[in-house]
């Protein structure tokens, strides 16, 4: 049975104070509003409405958090970058989701969802600084690459190993599509991985 087939939505902390006991393994999605964060999710679990999808970006403004069973869950962060949401707001989110990656015991792989048409942009790399600290794993996967044709996917996937590979803890990268399901397999067989160590 898949680690992703038993994902059941458990909570959505506005605040610190409300954040879940740090323990267990936690993988953590983040990604610019609009990148396909939802739609990769409900990807790797097979499923069409676990995340909620939005044509509107900034819909998830909570840290979300889906028990996976065996003490593991997945985490929907807040989309960053989305300008119509207001500042303060946005500045709320942001020291939400960096209070969680620089400190979260329980966080063992961070997902990065990054839109392959445009790479990793200075609010991604924003978060992969706050990640480097911590020396822990990240997972880059360039979603909507149907979008793409091979060649610029393989420029892409190649421009972006080169970024990470200053980067203090383990990373990979995957070509990914959450309509055509390139690259799911393999993501989700390196999620697993991360939680079974």
């Amino acid at each position: 049975m898949s680690l992703f087939s038993q994902l059941e939505f458990r909570y959505a902390v506005h605040q610190l104070a409300d954040m879940p006991p740090d323990d267990g393994a936690e993988v953590a999605f983040a990604g610019r509003s609009n990148a396909g964060k939802s739609t990769a999710i409900n990807a790797l679990a097979n499923r069409r409405k676990l995340a909620f999808v939005s044509k509107t970006p900034g819909r998830t403004q909570a840290i979300n958090f889906f028990d996976m069973g065996n003490q593991c869950a997945l985490v929907d962060l807040p989309g960053y970058g989305y300008a119509a949401v207001p500042r303060q707001e946005q500045a709320r989110w942001g020291e939400l989701i960096s209070a969680y990656i620089s400190n979260r015991n329980s966080l063992i792989l961070l997902v990065l969802v990054v839109d392959a048409r445009h790479g990793l942009m200075p609010l991604d790399r924003q978060m992969l600084t706050w990640l480097a600290p911590t020396h822990k794993a990240v997972l880059v996967l360039l979603t909507k690459s149907d979008k793409l044709n091979r060649q610029q996917a393989d420029a892409i996937r190649r421009q972006t190993e080169a970024e990470l590979a200053r980067h203090p803890g383990e990373t990979a990268v995957q070509i990914f599509s959450g309509t055509t399901k390139a690259g799911v397999r393999q993501a989700q067989a390196v999620i697993a991985r991360h939680l079974r160590k």
